[in-house]
């Protein structure tokens, strides 16, 4: 039981946008922050690089979400600290990870990291 509960528990990220309230935090789940932790550790990725997560148009079936370490913070990026773990985000993806959660899923159809977002919504059965 208490296993569920802690893979559960999800961390708040604010993104610091004037006027975002409570309802507009980047939101992880810690199964997530276990795997990021893991996967740097395996990795061997260095302390010092960040974790990106970044947002690109997926046309009509919604945003697509990428995520990866990088060792550097660009013009426009903005800093947010999570535990022991630095995101990096672009002005412009910042705004569409309002109210997202980040989680890792394991199951019978395998693995991965899964951004929920309560906002978005498939337009069409284009498939793309």
């Amino acid at each position: 039981m208490s296993e569920m509960i802690r893979e559960n528990t999800i961390e708040k990220v604010s993104t610091g946008i004037v006027g975002a309230d409570d309802n507009d935090n980047f939101l992880v789940t810690q199964k997530a922050i276990e795997t990021i932790n893991n996967v740097r550790k395996q990795n061997e990725v260095p302390d010092d690089y960040y974790l990106r997560i970044g947002t690109n148009s997926g046309g009509c079936s919604g945003m697509s979400y990428a995520i990866g370490f990088d060792p550097e913070v660009k013009d426009g990026d903005k800093v947010l600290e999570l535990n022991d773990i630095s995101l990096v985000v672009d002005n412009k993806s910042l705004l569409y990870l309002m109210g997202v959660t980040l989680d890792f899923v394991d199951g019978p159809s395998g693995s991965g990291f899964v951004f929920n977002n309560p906002t978005d919504a498939p337009t069409c059965g284009c498939s793309h």
